[in-house]
């Protein structure tokens, strides 16, 4: 969806919908103010009847309110005033965006970003509402034959400010909210993948092509060959029983001063894992797909780290494997021996994640790094 920021005279704002918030009581916010005294109470005697008394989660669609440009008026209910909080007002803000894209309008301008929410900095109220309407849109369809579309989607989003000085503010919270946005949509769209898309190869070849799209990015991939060199005994023993060769991906940012030690973040990338010898029940091991989102939030990360150019070293590392049963696989009482030299008895095969982070761990101690 395509976002920008407007200001001026909200009555006079051109949209198919104009969003505005209302507290409990039918007391309105202030940027609904505007509208009802522009409209000669027309907000106010339209509560009245009964349809809404701002309790949190309702929602209200007017049409051809009288003295504004807009086509409608979408009016949310806020609950207390007093009791506003990031919560009530992500739920508010999800509910407008669902429904105006259900086919209400193509482009809106949301303008609650007047109201006051009691952990949710003013600074920041521009960048979490970008965050959150792209949560509320969003949708796995990759491995889909056939995705039916919607008639009318809401394509654009438009934050109002009331105060023209808040522009520069609200303009760099509007592009932290896309990057962030930007790195969670990775995060889930990898995590979603199923095990025969998303294997270490894969996860591998996509850390390479975000390498290739960020200069100040470095990607290297270690190869089980070059692992075996540095004594990753932990993580190998792992891969053993599959036939995807595991990899250690390394993601290079170098934001920062040349000496300034990297912040490195280390995701375990276990791309499905049946628990191996010691198999998983099979009710829900569809999902240990997802048992790859450690490592799928650090390609996010540094995703959003690299669309918001950060000013710090950060390094991901991502050690990535599947964990299945085979004749080759780990058994329950072997013992393997981890980078740091430390040997390791394997109780339980389903312990994978520990033995493939601990040797990514050791590896990441080259970095010199500031915080793990």
């Amino acid at each position: 969806m395509e976002y920008s920021i407007k200001t001026g005279d909200l009555t006079k704002q051109r949209t198919a919908c104009l969003i505005l918030g209302v507290f409990a009581r039918r007391q309105l916010s202030p940027s609904a103010l505007l509208v009802d005294k522009a409209s000669k109470g027309h907000l106010k005697e339209i509560l009245k009847r009964g349809d809404m008394n701002g309790e949190s989660g309702q929602q209200l669609m007017l049409y051809d309110v009288p003295g504004i440009q807009a086509e409608r008026v979408l009016l949310l209910g806020l609950g207390k005033a007093s009791e506003l909080n990031r919560k009530r007002y992500m739920k508010a803000l999800t509910a407008s965006i669902k429904s105006l894209n259900e086919g209400h309008a193509i482009e809106a301008v949301w303008g609650l970003c007047d109201v006051a929410v009691s952990n949710i900095p003013e600074a920041g109220i521009v960048r979490e509402t970008i965050v959150q309407s792209e949560e509320s849109l969003y949708q796995f369809s990759e491995t889909k034959s056939s995705v039916k579309k919607r008639q009318r989607p809401l394509k654009r989003l438009a934050v109002w400010l009331a105060d023209r000085r808040q522009l520069k503010t609200a303009q760099k919270g509007l592009q932290q909210g896309k990057a962030i946005a930007k790195g969670i949509k990775l995060t889930k769209d990898l995590g979603n993948l199923p095990g025969n898309y998303c294997t270490p190869s894969y996860l591998a070849d996509q850390a390479r092509k975000l390498g290739r799209s960020h200069d100040k990015l470095k990607v290297q991939v270690l190869e089980e060959k070059q692992m075996e060199k540095l004594g990753m005994g932990a993580l190998l023993s792992v891969s053993r029983g599959s036939r995807q060769p595991a990899k250690l991906i390394i993601m290079n940012y170098q934001g920062g001063k040349a000496d300034a030690k990297p912040v490195v973040l280390v995701g375990k990338g276990l791309t499905f894992d049946a628990g191996g010898i010691s198999l998983k029940p099979a009710a829900a091991m569809d999902e240990m797909k997802y048992d790859m989102c450690g490592g799928a939030s650090v390609f996010g990360t540094m995703m959003a780290c690299l669309e918001m150019d950060l000013p710090i070293n950060l390094i991901g590392v991502v050690p990535s494997s599947e964990n299945l049963p085979d004749g080759d696989a780990n058994k329950p009482g072997d013992v393997v021996t981890s980078m740091s030299g430390q040997t390791i008895e394997v109780l339980n095969t389903d312990a994978e994640g520990r033995l493939i982070l601990c040797d990514a761990l050791t590896y990441s101690e080259r970095f010199n790094p500031a915080t793990v």
